[in-house]
């Protein structure tokens, strides 16, 4: 499959929550395991790239943090401690989640290299190996199932029969998740692990965008700083500048060299 085609699988299949640390922190940590473990070094553009990416992310992000309502629904007499430890807990899960997610990017980059181009066999794989795990959750899923088949009818369209609708969600869902992973993993065949982190993280952002949108919140000057910021680091990360200057003739440029 050609890479232009996974790339439009990824953004058009694929609707999923915005984690923020995810969100700021993916492209860093892919790029900084890339030097680390395959002493890759990269060009300045592409460190200012990430860098303005990364800054444009933040900013929408923390923006529309702000314009939520936060509300504790914890006791009064809860200890602060206790709950500053728990944050500190999930802050240190998610960033061991991130490190990991760069370093299986990495993994997948060097075993395409080694056996070959296979996608359909690592997307097999990463899905089929987990699934023993969900019979710890067995009877949470079980309680959703319940109040899923508890939930209002919903007449699908075109096939002439009814169903829940959380069940139509869920399955469309299912759809769309399946349809942009799979360009996920096309797109590890055909380019390194930063170029496909940085993919992904642009699609959250448009989910990002898309959600301010629908939900009718605000759209100040921030997010159009932070979304001018995410698009002028995406064209220097691509140097799509290179294809609009002046194209050389390679013979003309072999003599020049020949003749210095």
């Amino acid at each position: 499959m050609h890479p232009a085609l996974a790339l439009g699988l990824v953004f058009c299949g694929c609707c999923s929550n915005v984690v923020f640390l995810e969100l700021l922190g993916s492209l860093i940590a892919s790029m900084a395991l890339g030097i680390v473990i395959l002493k890759k070094r990269y060009s300045v553009y592409k460190y200012a790239s990430i860098a303005l990416v990364s800054v444009g992310i933040f900013t929408c992000t923390f923006m529309s943090a702000r314009q939520v309502s936060s509300y504790s629904s914890r006791s009064e007499d809860e200890d602060s401690l206790s709950a500053f430890l728990w944050w500190l807990l999930g802050i240190a899960a998610l960033t061991f989640a991130l490190l990991m997610s760069a370093r299986m990017g990495i993994f997948q980059e060097t075993l395409y290299k080694q056996f070959g181009k296979h996608s359909k066999e690592a997307l097999f794989y990463n899905h089929a190996l987990p699934i023993p795990g969900f019979l710890l959750l067995a009877p949470d899923i079980y309680r959703h199932a319940v109040l899923f088949n508890q939930s209002e009818p919903f007449q699908v369209p075109g096939l002439g029969f009814s169903l829940p609708i959380m069940w139509f969600y869920l399955i469309m869902n299912v759809v769309t998740q399946y349809v942009c992973i799979r360009g996920v993993f096309i797109l590890t065949t055909e380019c390194t692990s930063l170029t496909v982190t940085l993919v992904v993280t642009l699609r959250k952002f448009v989910s990002l965008i898309f959600s301010i949108l629908y939900f009718r919140n605000p759209f100040t000057t921030w997010h159009w700083v932070g979304t001018l910021f995410v698009f002028v680091g995406t064209l220097m990360y691509t140097e799509v500048w290179n294809t609009l200057g002046p194209r050389r003739d390679p013979e003309k440029k072999q003599d020049n060299e020949k003749q210095e």
